[in-house]
């Protein structure tokens, strides 16, 4: 006679724990996927910059597919993208960061005259419609030198910006003159020195007007960058970065130390976005991915 130990299970009982064992490894499995997601999603972001990134250094991907995958990485803005972009911006809630589309581009800005009228145009068309959206800031270039002295330049581009900041006022929004480097990329610019746009903007006077620093342009320029900053913070409205040399990505490749130059910013109190502007040798987006990790300080 069987004890009760080793009578045999019912069909029904059998089959009753064969279903629960099923659900239990079927429940485990399931969390198999959220737990790998878990572990390749990046970890959040510090919040001490604000990160954005230039859409030109990534042309061959469509503006939608870009969005997401900034989006995805933490990114909460674009730069350089027109009027034209605001929708497909806000529809992945992310912002311009910095507006472009001016007349004359980088050679043709404000250090002539004749080139006043289109530009001051141009602001009063765009001004409202940056504000519209609660952007921010608008660009702008001095044009090149073609011969000209840097005083006759700063006289001319700080009579074209008393024509632009009372729009700039009016509507909240703030104009940037991009810092670029004449010696390798930009022949002949004219406001490549930090200390001449400072001076320009002492000459403008209103906190309406500030400087787009770009890193790498100023590190071949100037170098220095880290005290550069600190010194000149309250003239500056945004910061692009870039590896140096090439422009490539800012990585142990290059001579620029960028986590020490995000904390120097944060440490000025700077609340503006700092923009990701280097030309990718590798793959875009993982090199971009890097990228906001190194400056995520």
């Amino acid at each position: 006679m069987l004890t009760p130990m080793t009578q045999p299970m019912s069909r029904r009982s059998a089959l009753k724990k064969v279903a629960q064992g099923t659900a239990t490894v079927a429940a485990s499995a399931s969390l198999l996927p959220r737990a790998r997601a878990a572990e390749s999603a990046p970890a959040p972001l510090k919040g001490r910059i604000r990160h954005s990134v230039c859409k030109w250094c990534y042309g061959k991907i469509p503006l939608e597919e870009f969005c997401r995958a900034a989006k995805a990485m933490g990114i909460e803005a674009i730069d350089l993208l027109e009027v034209k972009d605001f929708d497909t911006l806000k529809k992945h809630d992310l912002a311009c960061a910095m507006v472009s589309g001016v007349p004359g581009g980088i050679v043709k800005g404000l250090n002539r005259k004749e080139n006043h009228d289109a530009i001051v145009q141009f602001f009063e068309r765009t001004a409202p419609l940056v504000a519209a959206q609660g952007y921010q800031n608008i660009i702008c270039f001095s044009g090149n030198r073609g011969g000209m002295s840097d005083e006759e330049g700063l006289e001319n581009c700080a009579a074209g910006l008393k024509r632009i900041v009372p729009i700039a006022e009016k509507h909240g929004v703030i104009v940037c003159m991009e810092l670029l480097n004449s010696k390798r990329d930009h022949k002949d610019y004219m406001c490549d020195h930090t200390r001449w746009g400072v001076e320009l903007c002492r000459r403008v006077g209103s906190e309406h007007f500030k400087l787009l620093y770009d890193i790498y342009h100023m590190q071949i320029m100037e170098g220095d960058v880290i005290d550069t900053i600190k010194e000149n913070a309250r003239w500056i409205g945004h910061y692009h970065t870039g590896g140096v040399p090439g422009r490539a990505e800012i990585d142990s490749t290059q001579e620029l130390n960028y986590p020490a130059i995000m904390k120097a910013i944060a440490e000025t109190g700077f609340k503006g976005y700092v923009a990701q502007e280097f030309v990718p040798r590798r793959d875009p987006l993982t090199s971009l991915r890097e990228a906001v990790q190194l400056c995520d300080v």
